[in-house]
Parts: C-alpha cells; sequence; structure tokens
C-alpha cells in the first residue's frame, strides 16, 4: 500500500477498529501530509500525525485558529459558522480564556470534592445494580449511564431527565451512524429541543440559583455583560452532549482495550496504583475524538511543508 492509498476520510476504515498500521506509517513517513478530499473547501487537508507537529499547532492558536474554521473536519456555511464561533470549543484566546475562567467557577476545590463524592456513590450504585442482575450491556448500563448521572448533578437537571439527554446527544451527532441514520431535519429538531430545555432550566435557576454550573452561568458575566440566552444554551451543548458522548466512549473503549489484553487487565487488578497511568492510556488508545481541525491564519512551514493562509489543518 502506497501513502496515496490511506483515506482518512473513509468511515467504512474505521469500522474494524483504528488502522492503526496506517498511523504508525504516516508518522514515520509523512507526518505532515496533504491529504485530498473532495468534501472540503480547498480540495483537500494537511494531515498532521506526529506528536511533536500536533502540539506544535495545538500550541500556536494564532497561527492555527480554532475559531477561524471551527474545529470539526467538515466545512460549515458562514451563517452557522458565525453561530459556531460562540461555542467554547471553537473559540481562541483571550476569548476563550475568558470563558473557560467562567467555567472554572463551577470547579472550586468545594465543588470537585462534593462533585466526586457524588460520583463515586453513583457509580457504586451503577455497578451494585449490575452486579445484582449478573449481567448487563456494558455500553448502556455503565458506560453511558454514569456520565448522564454525573453531568446532571454538575449541570442541575432533574435526574429523571438524565436520558433526555442521551437522546438528544446521539440524535445530533448520530447523523453518520447507520444505527440511527438521521436526516439533518432529524438533527436540528434535536438541538431545538435541547435549547428549549436549557433555556427553561436557565430562566428557573435565574430566580432560584441552586449549587450548580447553570446557576453560575446565569449569574456569570463576560467583558461586563451577562451571557446571553443563546450562549448559554451553547454552553449547556457543549457540556451536556459532548461532555455526556466523549466520556461514555472512552469508558467502553477502555474496557474493550482490557479485554482484548487479558494480560493488561490482569496486570491492573495486581496494582490498583497503576489505574491513573491505565486511564491515560485508555484515553491514548481508544480515544473517543479522532482528530481536531485548525485553519491557518497566514502563510507558515510546518514539518518542511509550505502551509498557505486558509489550509485546514487536521490533528
Amino acid at each position: 500500500m502506497s501513502l496515496d492509498d490511506i483515506d482518512l476520510t473513509n468511515p467504512d476504515a474505521f469500522v474494524p477498529g483504528v488502522p492503526h498500521d496506517w498511523f504508525t506509517r504516516l508518522r514515520r513517513e509523512a507526518p505532515v501530509v496533504w491529504h485530498p478530499d473532495e468534501n472540503s473547501v480547498g480540495g483537500g487537508f494537511w494531515a498532521v500525525t506526529s506528536y511533536e507537529h500536533c502540539v506544535t499547532v495545538n500550541r500556536d492558536w494564532q497561527t492555527f485558529s480554532s475559531m477561524r474554521g471551527a474545529v470539526y473536519l467538515w466545512d460549515l456555511p458562514e451563517a452557522e459558522l458565525e453561530q459556531q464561533r460562540m461555542l467554547m470549543l471553537n473559540m481562541d484566546p483571550p476569548l476563550h480564556t475568558r470563558y473557560r475562567l467562567l467555567v472554572n467557577k463551577g470547579f472550586t476545590p468545594r465543588m470537585v470534592a462534593a462533585l466526586e463524592k457524588q460520583m463515586r456513590e453513583r457509580t457504586r450504585d451503577i455497578l451494585e445494580r449490575v452486579a445484582q442482575r449478573g449481567e448487563c450491556d456494558f455500553v448502556v448500563d455503565v458506560a453511558a449511564e454514569l456520565p448522564l448521572q454525573v453531568i446532571a448533578d454538575l449541570m442541575g437537571v432533574p435526574q429523571e431527565d438524565r436520558h433526555k439527554i442521551f437522546e438528544w446527544s446521539n440524535r445530533m451527532i448520530g447523523g453518520e451512524d447507520p444505527e440511527y441514520a438521521l436526516t439533518e431535519e432529524d438533527r436540528a429538531m434535536a438541538s431545538m429541543e435541547l435549547y428549549a430545555y436549557s433555556s427553561e432550566l436557565a430562566a428557573q435557576r435565574r430566580v432560584d440559583p441552586r449549587d450548580d454550573l447553570i446557576s453560575i452561568l446565569t449569574q456569570a458575566e463576560v467583558e461586563g455583560e451577562r451571557l446571553s440566552e443563546l450562549e448559554i444554551d451553547l454552553f449547556f451543548l457543549l457540556l451536556a452532549v459532548a461532555g455526556n458522548e466523549t466520556t461514555r466512549n472512552l469508558i467502553s473503549h477502555g474496557i474493550l482495550a482490557l479485554l482484548d489484553n487479558p494480560d493488561q487487565l490482569a496486570r491492573l487488578r495486581a496494582d490498583r496504583s497503576l489505574m491513573g497511568s491505565a486511564i491515560e492510556e485508555m484515553l491514548r488508545w481508544g480515544t473517543p475524538v479522532m482528530n481536531f481541525r485548525r485553519t491557518a491564519t497566514h502563510d507558515t512551514e510546518l514539518g518542511g511543508q509550505q502551509i498557505r493562509e486558509g489550509d485546514k489543518v487536521v490533528l
């Protein structure tokens, strides 16, 4: 197989699992390479696969912007891009820094300690219910359920509503998943339902604030102004949907990796002090997010390649 035969945009290539042999070869032979893509504006993108170059791009936001073209592999129409730039994921400093400081207010030492206690209790309850049954669908009963319950606690969503978040998540990001096969209208409707729920919850917290992140956001200010309804909705989207789906996938892939590598599972069972590094390795090996995009703000050089202003650079 030649490098030209590697097609990172073909979802079928990832169905059997991540094509690690492809990435190994790219890192070794072409860590920064132009990847043709007929669906991309400009006819393709720069695929960056080495750790060194990914770190360079990720740290140099002035050259490689998240805000200019958003972080998604696909290209958005300008009207949608304008709204997406209000999502913290698609911001650059200093605006990103200011919004991140807002979210950090929800993770004070006191709130983190309380959240950790809740997480341990919910994890124990979930596993006890599974143990009583003797079997389970791990993805549904554990990997999906735990982040749903935790995010509901964090955001101030009543636990009885947590499965609405699960449904909205799947409908909003499942457009390319044959299990859902949703139309653009289906995804748009899910977004509208989520935004309506977020707006109602925020309205309640403005008059009756609680010890949760939505209450903090409704009282927060950026540059002397309160967050708009849309800004709060987008925060809700980022935390409730992206946080839920990525954590669900990490837990699922992590367990699968241990089952596929029983020697590592035995090692972890024998030495629980390895848990921290094991989680980091699960995140690396079974990453729930395969790529992030940046857009070059000016002509530059990376890995011996000449990057032009406006080029899509995908990590």
